[in-house]
């Protein structure tokens, strides 16, 4: 079987319930996978490089799971990719991680329809893309159909609204793990 590596860059998962639930949840479908939570092991955002290089290497599939961050990834996790996917390693004529499957899977605090040349941000999802194809492509990765859920939000966390964003994040998190499936042959089975 193929090794999944899933990478949680959410700052402060104790805080969290969507990508929480979608971590727990992903766990429980997938315990062969790898989670690494940068909260947990980083909390003074003090990368161990090698650490993290050498479970890149491992994995066949990389899920990159976070929320949705001034319309990229949070701090950090920016200062993981900055100091892990370093020239040499990630890129470049001796690079390692060529040929591995990236999966970008996020939640987005606000409404779908603020994401559309119409709504407040002008552009649609997708065209926030840009930045994960681009790193694609230079560390020669396949980049996998993005997995992503719109209104999850820290905003009015009453017992309702903690519902709601529980059961999104629980059907994102069976897309993640379809789409993980889907990559990885030896899971293709289990769908």
């Amino acid at each position: 079987m193929q090794n999944v590596l899933i990478i949680s860059g959410h700052p402060n998962l104790n805080e969290s319930i969507g990508n929480a639930t979608i971590l727990g949840e992903v766990a429980k479908a997938l315990p062969e996978a790898e989670i690494r939570f940068l909260d947990a092991l980083y909390p003074n955002y003090q990368i161990n490089v090698a650490q993290e290089q050498e479970a890149l290497l491992k994995a066949d599939v990389i899920v990159w799971q976070f929320p949705f961050s001034w319309y990229s990834v949070p701090g950090l996790m920016k200062l993981w990719i900055d100091q892990v996917f370093v020239h040499g390693f990630a890129h470049g004529s001796t690079a390692k991680l060529g040929g591995k499957k990236l999966i970008i899977s996020f939640t987005a605090g606000a409404p779908e329809g603020l994401y559309s040349p119409e709504g407040l941000f002008g552009h649609d999802i997708g065209q926030y893309m840009t930045q994960f194809e681009t790193t694609a492509v230079m560390c020669n990765l396949e980049l996998q159909e993005p997995v992503y859920t719109f209104g999850i939000s820290y905003a009015g966390r009453d017992e309702a609204k903690v519902r709601e964003q529980k059961s999104m994040a629980k059907d994102h998190a069976d897309r993640l793990v379809t789409a993980i499936k889907e990559t990885v042959p030896a899971l293709k089975m289990a769908v």
